[in-house]
């Protein structure tokens, strides 16, 4: 099985480009849904966070408060490593146990991870090939001023607080430009996928 990490920054289309790769007979894991589950309501992650940062990130229901663990954490980078440095072990372990069970059903494969810090976390490393999606600085803070209704000075903040895409484009073996729209972005996504089956023969 072909094991293929997928990173990019924040809005540059990742989870379009891995509906793409789902409809072409992939197996496509989301790491934003692991990071959610690792430390859903009741869960060990949950517990260690709350050790931290205290109750105060905390809903009145007991779950985590997402919106303001991410306001805490996206204006102290101490803060978000400290917090990375919770959740990523627990999530490194959940995709672990999710490529065991995709190798045991379908050895011949291609299991994706998507995950935004990939590259951050070195959990690119764990990976044969490394896929990287992204988007011009413009087109990127459109779409997340958009998408999340923020700010142009919030939208800019919380691209600042990640790697810049030129550094994680020097690292990927493939790189997807989701710029010039859904048409070109489904282009390159089958031609990747058939250069991937390509190194399994």
């Amino acid at each position: 099985m072909l094991k293929v990490g997928l990173t990019g920054s924040i809005a540059v289309g990742k989870t379009f480009v891995c509906g793409i790769l789902r409809e072409l007979g992939c197996h496509v894991l989301d790491a934003d849904l692991t990071a959610r589950e690792v430390v859903a309501k009741g869960s060990v992650g949950l517990a260690a966070v709350v050790s931290a940062f205290g109750e105060d990130i905390l809903t009145a229901t007991g779950e985590l408060d997402r919106k303001k663990m991410g306001s805490i954490v996206f204006a102290d980078e101490a803060k978000r490593l400290l917090l990375n440095s919770i959740i990523h072990p627990l999530v490194f372990e959940s995709q672990d146990r999710w490529l065991r069970s995709v190798e045991s059903s379908d050895p011949d494969g291609i299991a994706i991870i998507d995950a935004a810090l990939m590259i951050e976390s070195g959990g690119y490393r764990r990976f044969n090939k490394l896929i990287v999606v992204w988007c011009e600085p413009a087109v990127q803070l459109d779409r997340l001023m958009q998408r999340d209704s923020l700010s142009e000075a919030d939208a800019r903040l919380r691209i600042a607080a990640q790697m810049p895409q030129e550094e994680k484009k020097r690292v990927g073996d493939y790189l997807i430009d989701t710029s010039p729209g859904g048409e070109s972005a489904r282009d390159q996504t089958a031609k990747l996928v058939h250069q991937l089956r390509m190194t399994q023969t």
